[in-house]
């Protein structure tokens, strides 16, 4: 069993979003009334000098999770900003507002990693994109699907390796978030199909950070090194 340690402090910090979002909206989505966490000194930096595939490397423990979590945000944020600039053909007004809330909320959860890991945070990535029509709703809304069930996959899967129960906190309030992307993702592709992710336990899935990232990799550029990443 992982031994708990005391979680570093929480710090005041300000954030605005690329949207203009300050920092007290910003974390109506996390529940917090005057702070953020954010990463202190004991939980340092561990870069491996070699990578095992010469990719970016996450790091180890918690930070390592927290990059992970901050390279999926990356990648949904980057997606959605891609919608919002260029809107599939026939898209209603309706939908662009969801798709433009969804955008909102995955730019809060990339800023939000960013700004909590400081010095610790991964590189920006860069994606690959190249094999979605973004003209096309099909395409769209078909990959807004598949990245939404990811990365609630991806959450279920990583919250039994993070130590601080702060962080699996907050965690738990993104997955839950991730969730209604993909219910409401689900709705727009076909209506009341909003649940049609769950087992026959009425359970989401989960799937470890090589798992996830092999899937992910496909829209990536960047090489991640998820090598040092707990595995228990």
């Amino acid at each position: 069993m992982k031994q708990r340690t005391s979680s570093p402090p929480i710090q005041e910090e300000k954030i605005i979003s690329p949207y203009g979002l300050q920092r007290r909206n910003m974390l109506k989505f996390f529940g917090a009334s005057a702070a953020i966490i954010t990463i202190g000194a004991s939980c340092k930096k561990d870069d491996n000098p070699m990578p095992s595939n010469g990719g970016i490397n996450l790091g180890s423990g918690d930070v390592g999770i927290l990059n992970y979590a901050y390279a999926l945000e990356q990648l949904e944020a980057a997606f959605y900003l891609q919608v919002a600039a260029t809107p599939y053909s026939g898209i209603t007004a309706l939908e662009t507002a969801y798709l433009n809330d969804i955008r909102d909320h995955e730019v809060i959860h990339r800023e939000f990693f960013k700004a909590a890991l400081g010095t610790n945070a991964i590189p920006a990535l860069t994606v690959n994109f190249s094999s979605i029509n973004f003209s096309d709703r099909s395409s769209v809304l078909n990959t807004a699907k598949a990245f939404e069930d990811l990365g609630v996959s991806a959450y279920n899967g990583a919250g039994k390796l993070i130590v601080s129960p702060d962080y699996l906190t907050i965690a738990g309030k993104i997955v839950s978030v991730e969730a209604r992307h993909a219910a409401l993702i689900r709705d727009l592709l076909s209506n009341g199909t909003f649940a049609d992710s769950v087992d026959a336990n009425a359970l989401d899935v989960s799937k470890s950070p090589n798992e996830v990232l092999a899937i992910a990799g496909t829209y990536l550029s960047s090489v991640i090194d998820a090598s040092n990443l707990p595995t228990s």
